[in-house]
């Protein structure tokens, strides 16, 4: 069986190559996002969810949303994903305490 996530660029098809280019340029023209570890960044791209994202040594997730980067989070308790924004605003009380840990 095969890993769901690969960072290895042989495993990518042009689309997830173009959205690695995308996400090299946002990266060069606006930054990371803040907090998010400059240590270790290199593009993943996962299978099972088609997402292509920057992540680091910390395990961090950084992906385009409007053009930018910003951070990509996963609920430890609940498993949801999502934006800052997205988790802010889920019913689960869990992803709201998972963001205030996270300051």
């Amino acid at each position: 069986m095969r890993n769901a996530t690969t960072t290895n660029l042989a495993d990518f098809g042009y689309r997830e190559l173009k959205i690695t280019e995308d996400l090299v340029d946002a990266m060069k023209e606006k930054g990371l996002p803040e907090n998010f570890n400059f240590k270790g960044v290199i593009p993943m791209f996962n299978r099972n969810s088609g997402f292509v994202f920057l992540t680091n040594d910390d395990y961090q997730v950084a992906m385009l949303k409007e053009g930018k980067l910003e951070m990509f989070f996963t609920c430890g308790e609940c498993g949801e994903e999502g934006f800052r924004e997205d988790l802010e605003d889920s019913p689960n009380n869990c992803c709201k305490e998972y963001l205030k840990d996270l300051q």
